[in-house]
């Protein structure tokens, strides 16, 4: 495992960061057992939200922290302010309810990541990054975020920040992947992949803010189970979604090379795929959802491939050749 450091969080933060969303109260056993594995790998950092499972995903994180006395030893990447069925959260008192209804599920005094889960463009900045100052200031979160913000609007925040001489977003979770979404899967995300992202990416390299991007492999695209001519039988759930989000032409296009390049240096298309992600020119944290421990040790391999410019343009049909 390689680790990363972020501004107001005194622990290392493993390269990739496992994703819970699957992790839950009605298999503990699976859930623990999951955890224990990729901790064991050396990964220290797992994203969850507020929303997943409707708490139960934190109170079973926050169950197997405490049981096992690693509360030092682990970095918590919470999520707040999601949308309801009423429209937008982005306010002071809603960002504030949902962390202390985050921090009582998870049975701990702060969490050391705290990420806005969406953005309200219409939200003035001014009582964001206030309102998240002052948790800071109090102890509940060591740092913070935002999840599916536009680069624009954190640099909105951040030059607030600046000018009443407070503390700015840290850390910022698009979408970025090899795989160029045809549509959002999610109402109020925000994909820096592709060439309409590159101008975002420019900017995220030039501030030094920490990427932590999701569905770096596209939403299981690079799985290897979704080909040209089988996509009718993808019906329901998440691989209904994966086809309707990334399985276009010019996706098959990628992996038709990343399959090649992957022959070649002995390794897995998600591998291949990931390495992408990593050799990005910016600070990077992969968010990964993998199923097993030998899955995730699987993707750990890929911290230590080592692409070429010409490589990254070539997966990305950026150049004809890669040599």
């Amino acid at each position: 495992m390689q680790y990363g450091h972020l501004p107001g969080i005194d622990k290392p933060i493993s390269r990739l960061v496992q994703g819970t969303v699957m992790i839950g109260s009605r298999e503990p056993e699976k859930s623990f057992a999951l955890l224990d594995a990729v901790f064991e790998l050396g990964c220290n950092t797992f994203d969850t939200a507020n929303t997943y499972g409707g708490g139960d995903n934190e109170r079973t994180v926050g169950r197997w922290i405490r049981e096992g006395g690693i509360r030092d030893k682990v970095v918590i990447i919470g999520k707040g302010a999601h949308p309801k069925g009423s429209g937008p959260r982005v306010t002071p008192l809603d960002i504030t309810a949902d962390l202390h209804q985050s921090l009582s599920r998870f049975r701990t005094e702060y969490i050391d990541l705290y990420l806005l889960h969406r953005d309200d463009p219409t939200a003035p900045v001014s009582g964001i990054v206030g309102i998240l100052n002052e948790h800071l200031k109090a102890g509940r979160i060591r740092a913070f975020g935002g999840s599916n913000w536009s680069h624009e609007r954190i640099a909105q925040a951040n030059e607030y920040a600046r000018k009443k001489g407070l503390t700015p977003f840290v850390a910022s979770s698009p979408n970025l992947s090899l795989a160029v979404q045809r549509q959002a899967p999610w109402e109020g995300c925000v994909s820096i992949s592709g060439p309409e992202g590159a101008t975002a990416r420019e900017w995220y390299e030039q501030e030094g803010i920490a990427l932590f991007p999701w569905s770096s492999l596209g939403g299981g695209f690079f799985s290897g189970r979704f080909t040209r001519d089988n996509l009718d039988t993808f019906t329901e759930g998440l691989p209904k979604l994966c086809v309707e989000c990334y399985c276009t032409e010019e996706n098959f296009r990628r992996i038709d090379r990343v399959r090649e390049l992957a022959d070649d240096k002995g390794l897995s298309v998600p591998q291949v795929a990931l390495a992408w992600v990593l050799n990005q020119p910016m600070e990077i944290f992969p968010l990964v959802g993998c199923a097993t421990g030998d899955e995730f040790k699987t993707n750990v391999k890929a911290l230590d491939v080592k692409l070429t410019p010409q490589e990254i343009a070539w997966l990305d049909l950026q150049a004809e050749k890669r040599s």
